[in-house]
């Protein structure tokens, strides 16, 4: 690969879609090939990188979670949370692009990437020409979260905070399955997009979050992980509960209004808002997302009762 002198130049490849990026690799494979890419050089580094950049921004929220907030100097336009990343450098998007000359300025000992393709595939060959390791971290069930704060935390020296942490989030997760996840089977419809609908389909990472609260995503045997729908198909499955990824007070009223109009009003169908940032990032923020989710389950339980026996035998 050659750089102009005065270009910014970019490794450009297809758009990955969010939810299909979770499940390519089975997760030994990642594993694999982290090991293959951190120790291409032939010898483990002498101490803990104290320079990162992060090509996802679950990776930077999951950085934070295992102590390690202080080694990260770039990382992605995507990523926003904690607050204190914004002003940091961005390298592009991680998926699509990764601006080179910008990353290699920024000296890091390791970069911490989603999947060994697209944009990342492409820069893995200059990186490793010039002795920067990329490690991936790719949760794909919930138990998967703790396990890669604590894989961050050896990675990094920070196995404390990093084992401190994770500890949380299994008890909260083993709390909420021990509450939750024997209970009366609800059906969910998670909403993505309304212009077109778009659904979530078979994301393994969230439809484990909604079997830890006892639910089951009306779209889960679809074959791809986000899918577009009409508004017959949810009105067939007739959802016990809709999840509308946003924050916005307005487009939840609106969605509650035109999902009533078609006959799921609030006698049918609870409909909730949900950050979907927290949603649909693989970090600790969905473990809170999750919590919420049970929330909400457990309202369209108490208001519609327990499902049908004839619906319950066919899940």
């Amino acid at each position: 690969m050659s750089c102009q002198a005065h270009a910014q130049p970019l490794i450009n490849a297809s758009l990955l879609a969010s939810w299909g990026a979770r499940l390519g690799l089975h997760p030994i494979r990642h594993w694999i090939m982290a090991f293959i890419l951190l120790f291409a050089s032939g010898s483990a580094p002498a101490s803990a990188p104290e320079r990162v950049v992060t090509l996802a921004p679950h990776i930077t929220e999951l950085l934070y979670a295992a102590g390690a907030g202080h080694t990260l100097v770039g990382t992605v336009i995507s990523s926003d949370y904690p607050e204190s990343v914004k002003t940091l450098p961005k390298v592009g998007d991680g998926a699509a692009s990764i601006n080179i000359e910008t990353l290699i300025s920024l000296h890091p000992d390791v970069v911490l990437a989603w999947q060994a393709s697209g944009a990342v595939a492409a820069a893995t060959p200059l990186l490793k020409s010039v002795d920067i390791p990329i490690t991936l971290i790719a949760p794909e069930r919930m138990d998967d979260i703790p396990d890669a704060i604590e894989q961050l935390g050896t990675l990094l020296d920070t196995q404390a905070a990093a084992s401190s942490r994770a500890s949380n989030i299994r008890e909260t997760l083993a709390a909420l399955r021990s509450q939750y996840a024997r209970k009366s089977p609800v059906s969910v419809y998670i909403e993505i997009g309304a212009a077109p609908l778009y659904a979530v389909g078979r994301d393994t990472l969230l439809n484990d979050a909604l079997s830890t609260c006892g639910g089951f995503n009306i779209f889960r045997d679809s074959k791809l992980p986000a899918l577009p729908i009409s508004p017959e198909r949810v009105l067939h499955q007739r959802p016990q509960l809709i999840l509308i990824a946003t924050t916005n007070p307005d487009q939840l009223n609106e969605a509650q209004a035109r999902w009533g109009r078609l006959g799921l009003g609030p006698t049918h169908t609870r409909i909730y808002g949900i950050n979907p940032d927290a949603l649909f990032r693989p970090g600790p923020r969905l473990v809170d997302a999750a919590v919420a989710i049970c929330r909400y389950l457990e309202k369209a339980r108490e208001t519609f009762g327990a499902m049908d026996t004839a619906t319950e035998a066919n899940l």
